[in-house]
């Protein structure tokens, strides 16, 4: 049995229902069988191992705010001018079809204009986006439709594409797709492989789970028409097949699959020039460095600049659980680390300390046994002014006291 809902098995059907009890505390409403089933089929239906992916993405969720990126995120225009991709008509099941012209992206000016995290949260804009279309796909048409199609078009596809920064880029891309949205491939068309392909096939492969693999067909000469079997003509580009075309009779679908192109370098974000204030530090390889700030006033903020000089780090905040030095796994991640491009695009940021404590800044450089890595970096503790805050209520205080609360509780 397909483990699909309508095609499971007694056995399927008996483990389904043991799961949606073990992990009901973090089920929504909106959560039906379509979407609990990814998670079973992604671990094949070990119960266990379902169990600790879905509740790693619901710390993940939380992380990265994607249950109101929709309202909260702007991709920046960089992004939306230049970065390939987009939707465009449906397949013979209703499937939205993806269309990725991988050939046609500027990966060294998209990672010199934007930070690494806009693009992952582009990408998980992207993802919500998807599913509240599956939801209201249904409501609407009374379809369910909880899979894509995705057409990687490699035309133009050369070695300049294999960049080590990129590549990293779309693993760790690849990885939060298996980890984050199983499932949720229906199949996938590799059109105009260049010789080259085998190449990058063998860097990105470790990274799709098996059940992925067997979903890639990579197409020959014929691929028009193998399209054309799966997607109807009317609802396939004239570029690939079909015989729909944007309003102005663009045969591409440019309106809605963006083709990229070279990135202006007025979109570059400037290097730090005058490095004035800055700590200079070099982290050995497989080591880290952690900063200490002690935090004695809630809420005060902790506001960081830094870049590297050749090579990313990995980056995160936390808060220790004990007096003395403390590895990462064992204080409480209030940012977790993640791997930044700051070789490419200096890193700024800030978050609000909501308890009081021994923070740690941390730069981790414990994955790269290669290479040591040289780092500058300003960080600096803004305490709130909490001046005026210190006085007894007045009747109007009482009607909305929550600004008081979070400052004097």
């Amino acid at each position: 049995m397909s483990g699909n809902v309508g095609d499971l098995s007694q056995k399927q059907k008996d483990i389904l229902e043991k799961f949606k009890n073990k992990v009901k505390d973090i089920l929504k409403p909106e959560h039906d069988d379509y979407y609990i089933l990814r998670w079973l089929r992604a671990r094949n239906f070990d119960l266990k191992k379902s169990e600790t992916m879905l509740r790693n993405d619901y710390s993940w969720r939380k992380h990265i705010g994607a249950d109101t990126i929709r309202e909260d995120y702007k991709v920046p225009e960089v992004l939306q001018k230049y970065y390939i991709g987009g939707f465009c008509g449906h397949d013979n099941e209703g499937c939205p079809v993806w269309y990725e012209p991988f050939g046609y992206i500027d990966l060294k000016g998209v990672l010199q204009s934007v930070k690494k995290m806009d693009i992952i949260k582009m990408k998980v804009l992207q993802m919500e986006k998807i599913y509240h279309l599956f939801r209201t796909a249904e409501e609407k048409k009374g379809h369910k439709a909880a899979q894509i199609i995705i057409v990687f078009d490699l035309d133009k596809f050369s070695m300049k594409h294999l960049w080590k920064p990129g590549v990293d880029v779309m693993c760790e891309l690849i990885t939060m797709f298996e980890d984050h949205y199983p499932e949720t491939l229906k199949s996938s068309f590799v059109i105009n492989a260049p010789r080259i392909f085998p190449i990058a096939y063998n860097l990105f492969r470790p990274f799709l789970s098996e059940e992925t693999v067997k979903k890639v067909q990579i197409l020959g000469s014929n691929y028009k028409e193998v399209l054309i079997n799966h997607i109807p003509p009317q609802e396939l580009p004239t570029h690939y097949g079909g015989t729909k075309t944007d309003p102005d009779g663009n045969p591409k679908c440019m309106i809605q699959i963006c083709f990229g192109g070279e990135v202006p370098e007025s979109y570059y974000i400037q290097q730090i020039a005058n490095l004035a204030g800055f700590t200079e530090s070099t982290i050995g390889r497989g080591s880290s460095l952690q900063v200490d700030y002690e935090i004695k006033v809630k809420n005060s903020a902790i506001r960081w600049q830094f870049k590297t000089d050749g090579f990313d780090i990995g980056f995160g905040v936390y808060r220790r659980t004990k007096d003395g030095r403390q590895k990462a796994g064992e204080m409480e991640a209030v940012m977790a680390t993640t791997r930044v491009n700051s070789h490419l695009v200096p890193e700024d940021g800030s978050l609000t300390c909501k308890e009081t404590g021994t923070y740690v800044v941390r730069f981790d450089n414990t994955y790269s046994w290669a290479r040591g890595k040289k780092i500058f970096y300003q960080i600096e503790v803004l305490e709130p002014d909490v001046t005026d805050l210190q006085m007894p209520r007045s009747p109007s205080q009482d009607s909305d006291n929550s600004f008081y609360d979070t400052y004097t509780s």
